[in-house]
């Protein structure tokens, strides 16, 4: 007999009963309440949208009454709150899939927090060369390239390099 129940419509949270059920259900759980949450934006931006797509088209000023508009403003509401729950455009997913990316991040202030109670450990990039001395005459002499690894630049008359990259017919000139 579930088939002959009535379909269970979504509360909104912009009704007070509405958010008060949806602050139950994120303690009862908080995966569902997040959907419900992020459907609640997608039919929200849904049905801002299509407000937007109708004042976008004119009207005849002298038929259209303020009964008309309610109507038309409630039956968009029905059709958003239906493309989110069929996830028309998939904006209810990103949300959830970011909520929970953020979720496992952890936080400035926790990092903040962990560096107080413990010293830092620090790594060396690179453990098999060792640190270049600070005093100058203590450095040794840097190789330079191998001859033919570098060619030098082409310039034109006028000062700009020729023959490389992008724009090398105009010499590097829009």
């Amino acid at each position: 007999m579930d088939s002959l129940a009535p379909p269970v419509l979504t509360q909104s949270a912009l009704d007070f009963e509405g958010l008060g059920k949806l602050r139950a259900q994120a303690r009862q759980d908080d995966k569902a309440a997040v959907r419900e949450t992020a459907q609640q934006f997608e039919a929200l931006f849904i049905q801002m949208m299509m407000k937007s797509m109708r004042e976008a088209v004119p009207k005849d000023e002298e038929n259209t009454s303020n009964a008309e508009q309610t109507f038309e403003s409630m039956f968009d509401r029905e059709v958003a709150h239906g493309m989110a729950k069929r996830n028309s455009l998939g904006l209810a997913d990103m949300l959830v899939r970011d909520h929970e990316r953020r979720s496992q991040m952890v936080s400035t202030a926790d990092v903040l927090q962990s560096r107080q109670t413990t010293a830092p450990v620090l790594h060396p990039m690179n453990a098999a060369q060792p640190a270049l001395p600070l005093a100058p005459e203590q450095r040794p002499p840097m190789a330079l390239p191998k001859p033919g690894l570098l060619k030098p630049l082409q310039m034109d008359g006028i000062g700009h390099g020729v023959g490389h990259g992008v724009g090398s017919a105009t010499g590097g000139r829009p």
